[in-house]
């Protein structure tokens, strides 16, 4: 299984690359990316994060699970909610846990994309998939949630991370 790459990795900080195989390889990805994600008791999981720079990125959040494929994201509703989020790949030095902050985020989005197989997804989500899929998204620009917050609190953040 692959391990989950954290703060400071390259990768994380890279724009990825869009897919353009829809073979059995990027199957098993997904089918791997979901593994890792249920192993780390996490609700989402991008490509970058297992140190894979493509556009992808898998979620359970809100009694939905799937994938998303060069996924494309909307804001409706920009109304700005604030909650508690961390990230896998920013874990507490000595926890090894994530590391959660207050991070604003919208309301509510539309993801659209492809599924493993290449057909047209599009889904419409509030609270907490919402949140998700916004931040499986920065992690495919080459963002951490740590960088939507203000200054003191990304500080106090960084300094527990590895």
């Amino acid at each position: 299984m692959r391990e989950i790459r954290v703060i400071g990795d390259p990768v994380l900080r890279t724009p990825s690359e869009p897919v353009t195989d829809f073979d059995r390889e990027l199957r098993r990805l997904i089918d791997e990316m979901m593994d890792v994600m249920y192993a780390a008791d996490g609700v989402g999981l991008a490509g970058p994060q297992i140190g894979v720079p493509k556009t992808l990125f898998v979620y359970d959040a809100s009694g939905r699970k799937g994938h998303v494929v060069n996924p494309r994201l909307v804001v409706d509703d920009a109304e700005e909610v604030v909650d508690e989020e961390g990230c896998l790949s920013v874990p507490g030095r000595d926890t090894g846990k994530p590391l959660y902050a207050k991070t604003p985020r919208a309301a509510g989005v539309t993801v659209t994309g492809f599924d493993r197989l290449g057909r047209p997804v599009k889904m419409k989500a509030r609270g907490l998939l919402a949140r998700c899929f916004q931040h499986e998204y920065d992690h495919l620009q080459g963002l951490l949630y740590v960088d939507r917050l203000a200054k003191d609190a990304a500080r106090k953040i960084l300094l527990q991370a590895p």
